[in-house]
């Protein structure tokens, strides 16, 4: 009797499977949180991204009046008075930014590339002292920097010049950080040592035997830089004063301003928009090779 009743109570409930509680696991339903979250983050990531892919595609019009998800039919006008308005400067604009970010991002992965791989390699006094400064500097916000060093390049007369831009994005204490950290894994001290040992001089070892194995995190710091040095605003808005130097940023600034006046430039600042984030995707995709590279060295050699 008792036996009985003890197979009765731990038979399951009908409707449910075995093993399994009422209705779906916990596990099963908590697994789909991070699901949800990313789906949610990308969401409100690409939301702004389609809307300024359709509003760019409306006229004047279209946009102020009723405006839906739909393609509108004033995207190559839009572009024609964009490209008329000033005498064509907001190409202008385009060609700043990319000799600022382009020059800059190089100068700048060029210079972590070897106090990175000084870093990481050499043994001197005070380095682990140093690397904790410059860790400071990956947390120090740029707004605070910014005003000492405009007064710093007003002391040498270079304010209002393309020099006032480049100079400061030179050093990048994360570019350096990053390029550390990497030359540690990447960069074998036996290799090193195996290389001095064969008579190979400093800078023969570092462009011929470390620079290659960095190659993968430089392309990172580089892209970082890029993006870093495209989407900056405050520092241009504080060197600069001549709007023939203006970088992409700051010139949609000045005519989402003057579209307070005359709503006509909304369209162009959506636009130009849309088209200022254009070179940041196409080098995405051109850089990502040296990553997919990397993975597949790495499984080989494994």
């Amino acid at each position: 009797m008792s036996s009985s009743i003890a197979v009765r109570k731990s038979a399951p409930a009908a409707g449910t499977t075995p093993g399994t509680a009422q209705g779906p696991p916990l596990r099963r339903r908590l697994s789909l949180v991070p699901t949800v979250t990313l789906l949610l983050g990308a969401v409100y990531c690409l939301l702004p991204v389609a809307w300024i892919l359709v509003a760019s595609t409306k006229s004047g019009t279209e946009l102020f009046s009723t405006f839906t998800f739909l393609p509108g039919s004033g995207f190559t006008d839009n572009i024609r008075q964009l490209s008329a308005y000033r005498d064509g400067i907001y190409w202008k604009w385009m060609g700043n930014s990319a000799l600022y970010a382009g020059l800059g991002a190089l100068l700048s992965t060029c210079v972590s590339a070897v106090s990175g791989y000084a870093l990481a390699i050499y043994r001197f006094r005070g380095r682990e002292t140093m690397f904790n400064i410059l860790l400071a500097g990956v947390l120090m916000p740029p707004i605070i920097l910014a005003i000492p060093q405009y007064l710093l390049l007003a002391k040498a007369d270079l304010t209002d010049s393309y020099l006032s831009v480049l100079l400061p994005q030179i050093l990048s204490p994360y570019g350096v950080y990053l390029a550390r950290i990497y030359a540690t894994a990447a960069v074998p001290v036996d290799v090193v040592e195996a290389g001095r040992m064969d008579g190979a001089g400093e800078l023969r070892l570092f462009t011929r035997i470390a620079l290659p194995m960095m190659l993968p995190g430089l392309v990172t710091v580089f892209l970082f830089q890029f993006v870093a040095v495209w989407n900056n605003f405050l520092l241009p808005y504080i060197m600069l004063s001549d709007d023939e130097k203006f970088p992409i940023t700051l010139g949609l600034q000045t005519l989402l301003e003057q579209g307070s006046n005359t709503p006509a430039l909304y369209t162009l600042v959506i636009t130009g928009a849309l088209l200022a984030v254009i070179p940041l995707i196409a080098l995405f995709l051109v850089i990502q090779r040296f990553w997919s590279l990397d993975l597949l060295s790495g499984a080989v050699k494994s």
